[in-house]
């Protein structure tokens, strides 16, 4: 189904250029991703002290932006410099749902159904988990949609958008997070689906 990690190769090469300074700075794959993690949890400690300041709202799209780039820039690091590792791979698992906790898991303090969060946020978790189950079952790590990492960021840092620019909106979280949900619920499915089917022709 249609994703916005579909875009990610065309992401990728505006980032490329970026690459060479870094590696001549000694910044490793390992790096970027724990920074990534480390400030992704940092940010959410921000968003959970100040709920209902309108500024950290309006600035986590900014945020999950950044948090793309660097997301890409760990996986071109350590494929195309020679950095892959067993650690580097369970830095990146483990930092993607890490960070999605730190940063979406704030959101239950402004709404009035703060389990739609917490619902949204389990099923983050296991949307990764089922993707990462590809290779030991035969298969390649999935990153299907409807409602993968880069799909959550974008409908979450829209909302908050909209959460800092008029409070009001926070009445319709429910429907926001329930929707999200669902649709991370199909994408557990669908990633299910792809590596049974990848199991069979093999």
């Amino acid at each position: 189904m249609p994703s916005i990690y579909q875009l990610k190769s065309r992401f990728q090469d505006l980032l490329r250029p970026l690459l060479r300074g870094l590696v001549s700075l000694g910044v490793t794959a390992n790096h970027v991703t724990l920074g990534a993690m480390l400030a992704s949890i940092a940010y959410g400690g921000w968003l959970a002290c100040q709920p209902e300041r309108p500024l950290p709202w309006l600035l986590l799209p900014v945020f999950l932006f950044l948090r793309m780039a660097l997301n890409a820039i760990d996986g071109m690091l350590a494929r195309e410099h020679g950095q892959k590792s067993r650690l580097g791979g369970i830095l990146n698992e483990v930092g993607d749902v890490v960070s999605d906790a730190a940063l979406y898991l704030p959101f239950a303090l402004l709404l009035a159904q703060p389990a739609w969060v917490a619902l949204a946020v389990v099923l983050a978790l296991l949307t990764e988990f089922v993707g990462v189950l590809g290779p030991s079952l035969g298969a390649s790590r999935r990153y299907d949609g409807p409602m993968g990492k880069s799909d959550r960021a974008f409908a979450y840092g829209a909302y908050a958008l909209l959460l800092g620019l008029w409070p009001q909106a926070a009445a319709w979280g429910g429907w926001v997070f329930g929707l999200s949900a669902a649709l991370m619920a199909l994408t557990c499915v669908n990633r299910a689906r792809s590596i049974l089917k990848e199991g069979e022709d093999v």
